[in-house]
């Protein structure tokens, strides 16, 4: 199937590593100009850009931090001045806050600042980042976005709650776009993972592994390659018309974990 993105210009945000990494790279394969952005890891993206290239697409790596707006414009007018407007722009990017989710937090004893920083930049981040990239694709007729959340987002996960209920602001995010933007050409969309198998450089313990595989219906855990490939479809010309969706990928089915 000619998924029609050769030539095509895509933003892939979180490029560096991960699904973000896989995705970056099956767009590559499709002939497409990629710029893939990182937060702090330089080296990474510029790594995961030249597999870019050698699967045969063009690549370009941009630091882009979500929580701050001229970050977002800078990373979109570089991309724009190098190769024109965004075709398809995948939210890929995530803001963990310092140190990660603390499972073990009460939710009372998040402070306030905690929760604006991590839905200011997850949330009213992403939302900047469609904004910017939008009059292109209004004015080529022609859009795709991608959002990444995550099984988290209907599952919960312990703790205090922002990252989850960030991840679940997603989907709304993901409605309201594919409404405004929708009689112009843009589709959006939404992609939640469950556990997914990627370079995080940690290895659970099987036993677990095994454990979350048998409570999806293919009785296996989803790579990054996996979710990569649903992504690029949705962001492609072959999708026609599916909107304002949540696509609950393979491990997230199941009910079986997060995305890590």
């Amino acid at each position: 199937m000619d998924l029609g993105l050769r030539d095509r210009t895509v933003l892939v945000t979180g490029g560096s590593s991960g699904i973000g990494a896989a995705t970056a790279v099956a767009f590559g394969r499709e002939g497409a100009r990629v710029a893939l952005t990182y937060r702090d890891r330089k080296d990474a993206a510029e790594r995961v850009a030249g597999e870019v290239e050698r699967a045969g697409g063009q690549a370009l790596a941009l630091p882009l931090d979500l929580g701050d707006p001229g970050s977002v414009r800078a990373a979109v007018e570089s991309v724009e001045r190098r190769w024109g407007p965004v075709s398809s722009l995948v939210g890929n990017a995530v803001n963990w806050g310092a140190d990660g989710p603390d499972l073990n937090a009460r939710f009372e004893d998040v402070p306030h600042e905690t929760w604006l920083a991590m839905l200011g930049s997850n949330v009213a981040g992403n939302a900047a980042l469609a904004a910017a990239v939008l009059p292109g694709m209004r004015r080529a007729g022609f859009g795709r976005v991608v959002f990444v959340s995550s099984g988290v987002a209907e599952e919960g996960l312990p703790g205090p709650g922002p990252y989850g209920t960030a991840k679940s602001a997603l989907h709304g995010l993901a409605r309201a776009l594919a409404w405004n933007a929708g009689p112009d050409g843009v589709l959006v969309n939404v992609v939640a993972p469950g556990f997914t198998l990627t370079d995080r450089g940690w290895e659970p313990p099987r036993e677990l592994l095994e454990t979350m595989a048998s409570r999806t219906p293919s009785r296996r855990l989803s790579t990054a390659a996996d979710v990569a490939g649903l992504i690029v479809f949705l962001a492609s010309a072959a999708n026609g018309n599916l909107t304002g969706e949540l696509i609950r990928e393979g491990s997230s089915a199941g009910r079986s974990g997060h995305t890590v």
